[in-house]
Order: structure tokens, then sequence, then C-alpha cells
């Protein structure tokens, strides 16, 4: 995820997934992201600032967007966030290695993640989860 990449690499072309969260606390959650997990942003404002909405590439077919939780529920007719404890979905990333799952899961804890199951051997194959600051869900998976 914190290799260079142009601003034409970042860029949504063609079919593409806009996973939105909402976020009680929109600066913690763009630190988190962004200097904790190594995420990069779609495009980065030019005066230096945060943006608002978050919007950061994972890929070239699949991005994050961090919304407030007020923008959100303006967006999704008035629905909130699940309570905490609570997840709406889980959120899984396929990575290459088992190495690779560790390393994420250990980038996440370090930046102050939970983590709900640590990573190993689960009947379903190699993987691990971490919760963000607003209690959503990731499950990092070793592809094949």
């Amino acid at each position: 995820m914190a290799s260079q990449a142009s601003p034409q690499d970042l860029a949504p072309r063609g079919p593409h997934v806009v996973v939105s969260l909402p976020t009680r606390d929109l600066a913690r959650a763009f630190r988190f992201y962004r200097e904790g997990l190594g995420f990069r942003l779609v495009a980065e404002p030019a005066d230096g600032s945060m943006p608002e909405p978050v919007h950061f590439s994972l890929n070239a077919g699949v991005s994050l967007m961090l919304i407030p939780t007020g923008g959100f529920g303006w967006v999704a007719g008035g629905n909130t966030v699940a309570e905490q404890g609570v997840s709406e979905c889980i959120l899984s990333l396929s990575l290459a290695t088992e190495a690779e799952v560790d390393a994420f899961v250990a980038k996440a804890r370090a930046a102050g993640a939970g983590i709900p199951s640590e990573p190993g051997r689960k009947p379903w194959g190699y993987s691990g989860t971490f919760k963000d600051p607003d209690g959503h869900v990731w499950m990092l998976e070793k592809v094949g």
C-alpha cells in the first residue's frame, strides 16, 4: 500500500468500487489510515489540508472514503453507523503471503487498532482481523 504511485495510477478508471465508512472523528481516522497504515489519498489538496470527505486509493479498482457521521447519514438517508462492537460488514483485503498478513496486522496494531483475531491458520485459510478507531472490522487474508 505504501509504494509510490503517480496520480494517474491512483485515479479511479473503469468499474470502480468506493467503500464509504462513517467516522465520528475524521481527523483521527485520517491519521490512522494515512500515517498508521500508509494509505494514499486519491488527490493531495494543494494547500496540504485534510480533505473532507477523505478519499484513499487502495488500488486501481477500489478506494476507501471516510465520511463524518453527519454527512454519512445525509447520504445514507438517515442511517447511522452501528453501535460500537457491532460490525455492519467485514472489509476484506487479500494479500499475497502470510508474512504480508502478519506485517499489516502489526502495522494496524502499532497505529492503535484493536485486534479481534490474531493472524493465523483458520479453517478457510490464513487471516487476521483489526478494528479501526470507529470499530469497523477489516480482515486481512492470504490469497490462495
